[in-house]
């Protein structure tokens, strides 16, 4: 058989509530103190019922406040009749209080509009049938009774409203700080991540193809040279990473820990590179054909642009076969700055040193933070087919505002 519904288990306040009201109401009865003389001769046993029922609907005004206020209503009624409690009445009051406080939006909306006509046709009727100014005191009671405690009910409701709609703001304000938060932090690790890779990958990448070329060598010169590439390799990394840990432990740094390298650093970069492409047969030639006198170039797409060049050497110094390597800058008018490097792609058995793969999704980044394009890839031209890495980063005021 299928079980039947029970109601909920009431609130320990709501309780207390019909406790006090039922022990108050009945002594209040047994003394014989009512608020007037009973109606019809309606007897006076039956306000203590009214009593009775009104305390129990009182346990219903949390978890049933309409059903609670409909029965209130019935057991008032009889107890006006039977010349009315005051305890009585002042749990009646609960009961509407708690019906707009309770209920739904839609009941919560209408029983004070409800209230209010009532209150009207109290005042407006008695005063008509009996042309008495004493009647207003009917529409004051009715007020006092509904109208009073309804509105009470409306304001608190939306005091409570907006209390908890403010909550909710405050929890999606805290969310949405920490998800930017996390993002910034991301972010951070990402920039990080590159600056670090794209700083010493070419520097340990020398050292490791100058070290395997100085231990295969049986030649005391050749040995010497490569000893003498890997040390300035070594150095120039250590001071970089300095510098790096440096600007990374000082909190007060907001530089860009790459903020020196631009492409007035380029020749410097290619001639470093020049020596370690050396043992690999590699030409390394540069074609600037950015018009003499050009404005300055934003200082995130000079980083940009010279980090590419730098990855793009470190692996033709990894990956490419003998043969010329063209560095190409270009910028045409109102268009984007254009950055070329293509180097032999030949068939070989595996890089001169290992790498982590890591340098063309840095690379892409890069370029994406400032709005460009990159393609980089083997393609087939006159001499055969070459590694060609291309990029075109824009020059506008929006990517001047970002931090590759």
């Amino acid at each position: 058989m299928p079980s039947r519904p029970h109601l909920p288990r009431p609130h320990r306040h709501d309780v207390l509530i019909a406790l006090s009201g039922l022990l108050g109401g009945a002594l209040m009865w047994a003394v014989g103190v009512h608020n007037n003389q009973s109606f019809f001769h309606t007897p006076r046993w039956l306000g203590l019922i009214a009593l009775v029922v009104i305390a129990a609907s009182e346990l219903l005004r949390r978890s049933r406040p309409l059903v609670g206020l409909g029965v209130g209503t019935a057991a008032i009624s009889l107890d006006v009749l039977s010349g009315g409690l005051a305890v009585t009445f002042l749990m009646y009051t609960d009961l509407v209080y708690a019906a707009v406080m309770y209920s739904g939006p839609g009941a919560a909306r209408r029983i004070p509009r409800l209230c209010g006509l009532l209150t009207v046709l109290a005042t407006v009727v008695p005063l008509a049938v009996y042309n008495d100014p004493l009647a207003l005191l009917v529409g004051t009671f009715v007020a006092l009774l509904t109208l009073t405690p309804a509105w009470t009910g409306a304001v608190v409701r939306n005091h409570r409203e907006e209390a908890a709609a403010a909550r909710l703001e405050a929890e999606r304000v805290a969310l949405l700080a920490e998800l930017d938060r996390r993002e910034a932090v991301a972010s951070e690790r990402s920039r990080m991540a590159r600056e670090l890779h794209d700083m010493v990958a070419n520097h340990l990448s020398a050292i490791a193809i100058h070290s395997s070329a100085a231990l295969s060598l049986k030649d005391p010169a050749a040995t010497d040279e490569a000893l003498g590439v890997i040390r300035e390799n070594s150095v120039r990394g250590l001071a970089e990473m300095r510098r790096l840990i440096g600007l990374l432990r000082d909190p007060g740094e907001t530089s860009e820990p790459a903020a020196t390298s631009t492409l007035d650093a380029l020749d410097t970069l290619l001639e470093q590179a020049r020596t370690n492409a050396r043992s690999g047969g590699q030409d390394i030639v540069l074609c600037d054909e950015r018009p003499d006198g050009a404005a300055a170039l934003p200082a995130p797409v000079e980083l940009a642009a010279y980090r590419i060049v730098q990855e793009s050497l470190t692996n033709a110094l990894k990956h490419a076969a003998s043969g010329r390597v063209d560095v190409t800058l270009a910028h045409r008018a109102d268009g984007p700055l254009e950055v070329s490097v293509i180097s032999p792609y030949g068939d070989r058995e595996g890089p001169r040193a290992p790498g982590s793969g890591t340098g063309l999704i840095g690379m892409r980044e890069r370029v994406s933070l400032l709005g460009g394009t990159l393609d980089a890839g083997p393609v087939s031209g006159p001499g055969g087919t070459v590694w060609q890495v291309r990029a075109a980063l824009p020059l506008g005021e929006e990517s001047a505002r970002r931090v590759p």
